[in-house]
């Protein structure tokens, strides 16, 4: 594998943070995502390494996605997360959904309520967490009403295991 050098050191105090829309919660103008990397390029002790830097450097939003690396790239960000013991408060956490992991009518490119109910659960125990900061739907889904997946989405935040949801794309 590929090894990465980190040589430079970036003042975390010159990262700047904006608001989540129109939320309060606060995220860092960047944020470190793991969508080609995690699982096909990078395993857990790398993606620890560069997940420390980023924060060490006012990084405080990690994005996933269900989909990426067929759910490894949330495994792998679960156990570095857990490796680097972290105040759960001090850093943000997104995944998505839309694509599935699976084949299934109800399992792969939409929005339904089944597919998302269980799609959060799947991402918390990939990522070993009890919620996550922000779920998009990854894309629309012309085949769902709007109103099924806003209510799931609602849901999802009421039962605690989301903070926000949005969308992507």
């Amino acid at each position: 594998g590929a090894a990465i050098v980190l040589t430079t050191r970036i003042d975390s105090s010159a990262m700047n943070y904006r608001r989540l829309g129109r939320a309060g919660l606060k995220v860092s103008e960047l944020s470190f995502g793991s969508w080609v990397t995690y699982g096909n390029q990078m395993g857990e002790s790398i993606a620890r390494e560069c997940m420390a830097a980023a924060f060490d450097a006012g990084v405080n939003f990690f994005d996933n996605a269900e989909v990426y690396a067929k759910g490894q790239s949330e495994s792998i960000m679960g156990d570095a997360l857990r490796k680097l013991g972290w105040r759960r408060s001090s850093y943000i956490v997104s995944t998505k959904f839309y694509w599935g992991l699976n084949d299934g009518p109800n399992e792969k490119n939409t929005l339904n309520r089944k597919y998302l109910m269980q799609a959060i659960d799947g991402s918390l125990a990939r990522l070993g967490l009890d919620y996550v900061d922000l779920v998009y739907c990854h894309r629309p889904d012309p085949d769902t009403p709007i109103e099924e997946t806003v209510r799931a989405m609602h849901d999802i935040v009421s039962a605690g295991k989301a903070v926000y949801w949005g969308t992507s794309e």
